[in-house]
């Protein structure tokens, strides 16, 4: 798959069927909306003409982000991770477009000209049935259909797809990114699991802190995340990559405020193990949430909470084998 970070980005020799929104989690609504782009498009159609190539559209920072930068939105999904899971799912093209003050003050109208018919060469738009664009997000779907007509491309509008529980109210019922940073906020990993269709995991390389964990005995694999993450806390993890096979282990993802840490990080600490993941991409798969992060009044305080909390993710990860 390719990334595209500037526009124009148009494939002239074949125009895109091309997939709409921030695609935050790739959760089973996206999903629904990336089957539809991908659904009909192949490299040439029967009478030689060029047929579809499946991309998506989405944005950095994500607009209530750049609107409210001492509120950003937690993410849920890094980008290496968004691209892995959307070639996983067929796109061929990602195009990730820098949301600033001179994006946003497009009008409706100029987004659907300039940037999908005329930048992207858009053949055919793929969005949600809530989706909304242009400056103020003043633009609705009758008029992305009215612009498509004037411009050149097909609008598909794909339902919202329903809570696989079924225990919300009908008014608010869709799999959202809201909705998923609420379920990871509180460290309800199960539901997590069923609105992504898998199990929620993060992905990086491998990086090198200061060593602190392994003073106290706990040696960590050290990851750099988006930020702010939608899940943070102590959890019962298992890690694949760098020769690991879904390996046991226990993750601290956030701040570290005990340590007067700064930045996000993810810290694995592998169970049984002494190799070394310095430079390594590895996935870190959330098998069981134990506690959130909390401050203590010292280094010893601290190392003995990790003491039970390793104890608590072996007999987690013993419940739930590979």
């Amino acid at each position: 798959m390719k990334l595209i970070r500037h526009l124009p980005a148009a494939d002239q020799a074949r125009p895109l069927a091309i997939a709409v929104g921030n695609f935050d989690g790739l959760h089973l609504g996206h999903q629904a909306l990336i089957a539809e782009t991908v659904a009909e498009t192949v490299a040439e159609t029967p009478d030689g003409t060029p047929g579809f190539k499946p991309a998506m559209l989405c944005f950095d920072p994500l607009p209530r982000t750049f609107f409210r930068p001492d509120q950003p939105v937690p993410r849920v999904m890094n980008l290496r991770d968004k691209c892995r899971f959307a070639d996983r799912l067929g796109i061929e093209l990602l195009v990730l477009l820098r949301f600033d003050h001179e994006f946003s003050s497009l009008s409706p109208e100029q987004f659907a000209r300039d940037v999908l018919a005329r930048d992207l060469n858009a053949g055919r738009v793929i969005v949600g049935r809530n989706f909304r664009f242009g400056h103020r997000a003043a633009g609705d779907l009758d008029d992305l259909t009215r612009y498509g007509r004037q411009f050149g491309f097909e609008t598909c509008i794909v339902d919202l797809v329903s809570r696989p529980d079924g225990n919300a109210p009908p008014s608010d019922n869709r799999i959202s990114s809201s909705l998923l940073r609420q379920v990871l906020a509180r460290g309800d990993l199960a539901t997590a699991e069923r609105l992504l269709g898998r199990p929620y995991s993060i992905s990086g390389r491998v990086i090198r802190g200061k060593q602190l964990g392994r003073e106290l005995g706990f040696a960590t694999a050290n990851l750099r995340v988006a930020e702010p993450p939608a899940l943070t806390g102590i959890a019962a993890v298992r890690v694949s990559g760098g020769g690991l096979v879904r390996h046991p282990g226990v993750a601290s993802l956030g701040r570290r405020p005990t340590v007067a840490g700064r930045d996000w990080l993810l810290e694995v600490h592998l169970l049984d193990f002494d190799g070394d993941l310095y430079g390594r991409h590895i996935d870190v798969e959330f098998v069981r949430f134990i506690r959130h992060e909390e401050h203590f009044d010292s280094l010893e305080s601290m190392t003995k909470r990790m003491h039970i909390d390793l104890a608590l993710a072996k007999q987690h990860l013993q419940r739930s084998p590979c």
